[in-house]
């Protein structure tokens, strides 16, 4: 049985569904079990708190390995506070679990630090995944397409594409999809199939790339409209994003601009910029 965490949302919910294809027995873990139609694909649901450890100790038991994915917290909270928290808690909860591998999602240019959002976050479950007895696997995915999606939605009513990146930064990028099945084939390799692994799409990108694919989509102008690195706390909170949130996502952004050492040979999932933009219009 395999365990998922995050399976409504997109990686989760495309790791569980390559397994399913596969004929594997999978578990969908949700907080509300009417909000999750897993059961008329074949997935058995199993209802748990992120807050309550014991309980989702009791999920990890009932399986064999384990998806974990650590969900956002409300921007209107303190970011950072909350997902330390929710680290912590998937890690007390694999304490006693019985679990023979785990695989963790995690990211490109994840590091110790304060105030840089999910770098430090998914650091955390790194580092804790390295202190225990289980087995683990950690997939870093490079800078996700979704994140595109709302700015997509405002290139197409004004022909403007609002970035925090340079046009011409030239980025790892990857959709959610992909990292979902490259997390679901560590799930079924070997158990010695541990350590880090770096996922991302089928070529790297700048900014200038997505107005150019989103141009040809709308068949219409569109430029990228570039947010400074000095007023990326503004325009987080602006956004309704907490003074601590924005601090933490403009530390993120800042460093990830600065951009981390990229891996010579990741693991390259299929679904292109012209794929994705499609998908999204």
């Amino acid at each position: 049985m395999f365990v998922i965490m995050g399976g409504t949302g997109r990686v989760g919910s495309a790791a569980a569904e390559a397994l399913l294809r596969g004929g594997e027995d999978v578990t969908i873990v949700t907080r509300n079990a009417q909000s999750a139609p897993w059961r008329a694909r074949g997935a058995s649901v199993a209802v748990a708190d992120i807050n309550d450890v014991n309980g989702l100790r009791d999920v990890f038991r009932k399986g064999r390995r384990a998806l974990l994915l650590s969900p956002p917290a409300d921007p209107s909270e303190d970011t950072d506070a909350v997902e330390h928290r929710t680290v912590d808690n998937i890690l007390d909860a694999l304490e006693g679990s019985g679990l023979e591998k785990v695989v963790a999602v995690s990211t490109y240019g994840a590091a110790p630090g304060d105030r840089i959002g999910d770098l430090g976050t998914l650091w955390r479950m790194e580092n804790g995944l390295a202190q225990q007895d289980i087995p683990a696997a950690v997939n870093r995915g490079a800078y996700y397409l979704s994140n595109w999606d709302g700015a997509i939605e405002a290139a197409r009513e004004s022909g403007a594409l609002p970035t925090m990146l340079p046009e011409d930064l030239t980025m790892p990028m990857v959709a959610p999809a992909d990292v979902g099945e490259a997390a679901a084939q560590r799930l079924t390799s070997d158990v010695d199939d541990v350590g880090v692994r770096y996922v991302e799409g089928p070529q790297r990108y700048t900014a200038a790339d997505v107005a150019r694919v989103l141009a040809a989509q709308l068949n219409r102008d569109v430029q990228p409209q570039v947010i400074p690195p000095e007023e990326l706390e503004a325009a987080f909170a602006a956004l309704g994003f907490s003074p601590a949130a924005a601090s933490s996502y403009a530390g993120m952004t800042r460093l990830t601009i600065t951009g981390p050492e990229l891996p010579e040979a990741p693991w390259r999932g299929p679904t292109t910029l012209e794929q994705y933009v499609r998908s999204v219009l």
